[in-house]
């Protein structure tokens, strides 16, 4: 990064743009997104789509999207719908400028005949082994295939007999001629058609030749005038090849390509291939698994958008890969839905709490804030009656020094509501404590006392006869180590971690009754959890977004 860089805060990206705007090279800003729709997009993608659509709104320019469908055999409308939803619902959008690749295969093919009528492609007839054999490795130049000085009338026959269905898959491919002793394997005669007699989700039958991406996606991008092609690193060796099919044939404009570091984050797999295998052999709950790093995964786990924004911001751009700490985005996460999530109360693992000398058959509420830093969030009204249930963890027969939670003797408070006093222990045959007695102070009505007599621990509760039944699914890292792919001797599915996902009937406030599917709450003292799209009128399901705090880092003692 420059000094500049470092000074104002702009990443090299912005910094190129604004030195385009400034020179007059460019008095509009038009970048892309530009998604294969053969999978659903994840943590990766919207750093991408951060890049892409904010880079331009922060310069009063515009961003398209555009579906690179090049390949039927892998590409569904589901796919592309997901993408949309999932761009939406980071808070950007395309306005009129959708479009797809597919909407340019005549002017594609019109220019792949152009290039053979010049002396730039041929049609080759090399099956797949010999064409891996011809290309050479990276210190091995290349041999030229058989086919690289076919007459032009003849590649112009055949390519237009490809065209018309006369040859089956793998028959024959057209080539670029380029250079086949270049040092960049992807000069060396790229292929830029190949023959699959697929039906298209967008062109039906039409076609049965379809165009390569390192074909399309320039002479794409040259069509619609797009400015700054932006993309991750490892098309930086892609970008000789970008700039000779614009060269080298009449395009309306010349697009630049620039290069940035993709992001790495610990703990998961950012390639869709592993994704969709871990999907396939259902090692996850689908694509929207929320332990998934899927945006749809995201988003069902109740991860905020803004969140995600924020992230992308703070993992900045970069020209070098790096590996990011999830605690990062969870970082984000709980700043975010700290600032806006409602508090409620809910108890995980319950245990029962008996207030012998609160009158049977009774029951009052007590108003308790929905939001401790908003006073406009208002308050709730929490049912309190004598059987309550509290979270086992905060009860301990024979408690530590440094334990100041329930334990016989002891008197805590209770989450806006009063203060008790741990009596007797009830046990079952097996010696486990299933019930506590305990008494209340009723001078203690709203949680404080005339004498003014402090506590050092305050628990939250529910009220056993108004709570609700709640299934709970607590997630963990989905693997168990920061590189699942980092171990070239072992399957990265070794490393799954068998306690990413524990589900537990829990008891809650009655006020989340009817809560709607995506309704993200704090449960006091417990984390962040959302109500997820297996809710019922019947039965309530959550999903933990994230603890109060990292007790991840802790655990791994970091």
């Amino acid at each position: 990064m420059s000094e500049e860089a470092k000074e104002t805060g702009k990443h090299f990206v912005r910094q190129i743009i604004e030195e385009d705007l400034a020179s007059g090279k460019h008095t509009q800003i038009v970048t892309r997104f530009p998604p294969e729709p053969n999978g659903y997009l994840h943590i990766g993608h919207a750093k991408a789509i951060c890049v892409d659509f904010g880079l331009a709104a922060e310069v009063g320019g515009t961003c398209h999207l555009r579906f690179d469908d090049t390949n039927p055999v892998k590409e569904d409308v589901e796919y592309v719908e997901s993408i949309k939803a999932d761009i939406r619902w980071l808070g950007f959008d395309w306005g009129e400028h959708l479009y797809q690749a597919s909407d340019y295969f005549d002017q594609l093919h019109a220019w792949a005949v152009e290039l053979i009528e010049r002396g730039l492609a041929y049609v080759c007839s090399l099956d797949t082994e010999a064409f891996k054999e011809y290309r050479g490795l990276p210190t091995v130049a290349g041999k030229e295939s058989p086919s690289r000085n076919r007459p032009v009338e003849e590649n112009l026959d055949l390519f237009q007999r490809m065209k018309d269905g006369d040859f089956a898959d793998g028959t024959y491919v057209l080539r670029a001629k380029i250079d086949m002793a270049s040092p960049n394997l992807h000069l060396r005669d790229p292929v830029i058609y190949r023959i699959k007699h697929a039906e298209h989700h967008n062109t039906g039958t039409q076609w049965c030749i379809y165009p390569m991406y390192d074909f399309t996606h320039p002479l794409s991008d040259a069509i619609e005038h797009i400015t700054h092609s932006l993309c991750t690193l490892e098309f930086e060796v892609h970008r000789p090849l970008y700039e000779w099919f614009i060269s080298k044939v009449r395009t309306p404009s010349t697009p630049r390509q620039i290069e940035f570091a993709r992001l790495h984050l610990t703990y998961t797999v950012m390639s869709k291939r592993l994704l969709l295998q871990m999907v396939e052999e259902k090692l996850v709950n689908g694509w929207d698994d929320p332990r998934m790093p899927t945006l749809c995964g995201m988003r069902r786990r109740g991860y905020p958008p803004a969140a995600l924004r924020k992230f992308c911001e703070t993992v900045g751009l970069t020209k070098f890969n790096s590996l990011t700490d999830m605690s990062l985005l969870e970082f984000h996460i709980r700043e975010v839905l700290n600032q806006g999530a409602a508090r409620v109360m809910g108890v995980l693992d319950p245990l029962r709490v008996v207030i012998t000398n609160y009158p049977e058959g009774e029951e009052e509420s007590f108003p308790a804030a929905n939001h401790p830093g908003d006073e406009g969030a208002g308050t709730r009204e929490v049912p309190f009656s004598r059987e309550l249930y509290i979270e086992r963890e905060d009860f301990m027969e024979e408690p530590p020094k440094k334990f100041f939670r329930l334990s016989p003797g002891r008197e805590v408070r209770l989450r806006a509501a009063c203060y008790i006093t741990c009596d007797e222990v009830i046990k079952d045959e097996a010696g486990e404590v299933v019930e506590l007695r305990c008494s209340w102070d009723p001078a203690s009505r709203g949680g404080g006392t005339p004498d003014g007599r402090k506590v050092k621990s305050t628990l939250h509760w529910v009220s056993a006869a108004h709570a609700l039944d709640a299934e709970v699914r607590v997630y963990d890292r989905l693997f168990t180590v920061e590189q699942p792919t980092g171990d070239k001797e072992k399957d990265f599915k070794e490393f799954l971690n068998p306690d990413s996902l524990r589900t537990i009937q829990a008891k809650v406030e009655p006020g989340l009754a009817g809560a709607a599917v995506g309704t993200t709450v704090q449960f006091e003292r417990l984390g962040y959890f959302c109500v997820d799209s297996d809710s019922t009128p019947g039965r309530l399901v959550f999903n933990r977004t994230v603890t109060l705090r990292d007790t991840w880092a802790r655990l791994q003692g970091k």
